[in-house]
């Protein structure tokens, strides 16, 4: 790996694009520290600080901690993220979008256009809600018309500036824009991480205690990492043969291939899926000031909040880790099961004459294909649990309190992985000798 970063830098164009990405992640850090004209950026670190539940904390790591101090990139990039799966559920109910997704490029890009306009009304929509829930409270200093417009603006533009980068990053850097800012956004969050866990665990006590634990936690890290590392390349490769058949005078196929099917299909979607629905109700009843109630919508909250998972005094809470679990396997079905049609790749295998080895072609072969897709899915819907639920473990039992949790670690991985594997794609292409080359 670091063999391949020192050779790209040797290329002129593949550097050009490496430093036109870190100055575009230069550019996104000083946007973060850009407070919102006319806010008091005071109380709504205060409020932020005075919420218990883990809600805000999950928006906030996704944000690069903009969102705590109410910066230009408040928003950060969520309401294109949002944006996008909306889009992408719809093609399933509406069949013109469906048309545009397989009109190759040119529906792309037509798809790419209405994403960018739900993300300008998405962005126009949230922060108009963050205006006027905050405005009356303390958030903007003798509350207007006009600075709240203004406030509007400066949250709504910030967030179509970000997608703008990450759009940029795409034609004029390298690796996924959109994954990239997501991905300096998280890993600005890890020193303040890093600084709770010394000031937790390690602080005040011998030496011999903080080598321990600075070896269970640096053990713990690599653990999770390693098991993303392997959830992400490992797949089930199904062989397919191909029949021969004349053409002419040649005899054409017979060749042998494969369909990977990834353990991990569809990413880090379920996770966030599953963690938003989780902390929505926290975000609405902290909205509201509903929180910290005694009657039974308190603790309803209260189960809901990943903090008080795994809280040995009060183990009934936990039963929101069971509904968490239980919507993270939900939705890698669901996703997958829309990424992925087993019977649009049985009729293009039967149309190619390609066959799975002792399967029948058609209904045998779709069969097949959902069963060994149900299986995998199940595989991976469970090592993204347990990457999911190991933060929670330690901020429930141990009260770590960190924010950096098992979905940050998924997204880091997956970004770096494919930078360095779309960079290693444009050495090969640079490297390649053909047959002339002595």
């Amino acid at each position: 790996m670091l063999k391949t970063l020192q050779n790209a830098f040797k290329v002129k164009d593949v550097r050009h694009r490496i430093f036109y990405v870190l100055m575009m992640l230069v550019v996104i850090r000083i946007g973060s520290q850009l407070p919102v004209p006319g806010v008091d950026g005071s109380y709504f670190k205060t409020w932020f600080e005075s919420q218990t539940g883990d809600a805000f904390n999950f928006l906030d790591a996704f944000t690069g901690g903009s969102f705590s101090q109410m910066s230009i990139f408040a928003l950060s990039i969520t309401p294109y993220i949002t944006s996008s799966i909306i889009i992408q559920l719809l093609t399933i109910a509406i069949p013109k979008l469906e048309e545009m997704q397989r009109d190759g490029e040119d529906g792309r890009k037509k798809l790419g256009a209405i994403t960018r306009y739900v993300t300008i009304g998405l962005s126009l929509f949230e922060s108009i809600a963050m205006a006027i829930g905050f405005g009356n409270k303390g958030l903007i200093p003798d509350n207007s018309f006009v600075k709240m417009v203004v406030v509007v603006v400066a949250l709504t533009a910030g967030s179509a500036f970000l997608m703008w980068v990450g759009e940029q990053i795409n034609e004029k850097g390298v690796g996924n824009g959109i994954s990239i800012v997501l991905l300096i956004n998280i890993v600005s969050r890890i020193p303040s991480d890093m600084t709770t866990l010394y000031e937790n665990f390690m602080k005040d006590k011998i030496i011999a205690k903080k080598l321990l634990v600075g070896i269970i936690i640096a053990a713990i890290i690599v653990g999770v990492v390693i098991l993303v590392i392997i959830l992400n390349g490992a797949e089930r490769r199904i062989p397919v043969q191909y029949s021969k058949k004349m053409q002419g005078r040649k005899m054409m196929g017979g060749q042998s291939s494969h369909i990977p099917l990834k353990v991990n299909t569809a990413g880090v979607i379920p996770v966030i899926f599953a963690s938003s629905i989780m902390s929505f109700p926290s975000v609405i009843a902290s909205f509201l000031g509903k929180t910290g109630g005694t009657g039974i919508g308190g603790k309803i909250l209260a189960g809901m909040n990943s903090n008080n998972w795994f809280d040995l005094e009060h183990p009934w809470y936990s039963i929101g880790l069971v509904a968490y679990i239980v919507m993270v396997i939900f939705f890698a079905y669901f996703y997958t099961s829309i990424t992925f049609n087993p019977l649009e790749v049985a009729d293009n295998m039967k149309k190619q004459g390609g066959f799975i080895p002792g399967i029948r072609p058609g209904k045998p072969t779709v069969d097949y294909l959902t069963k060994m897709l149900n299986y995998i899915i199940f595989i991976g819907a469970a090592g993204l649990t347990i990457v999911a639920v190991i933060p929670f473990f330690f901020n429930g039992v141990f009260g770590a309190n960190v924010s950096f949790g098992g979905t940050s670690i998924i997204i880091i991985v997956g970004v770096i992985l494919e930078t360095l594997k779309q960079i290693e794609s444009m050495m090969l292409v640079r490297n390649y000798k053909g047959f002339l080359d002595n």
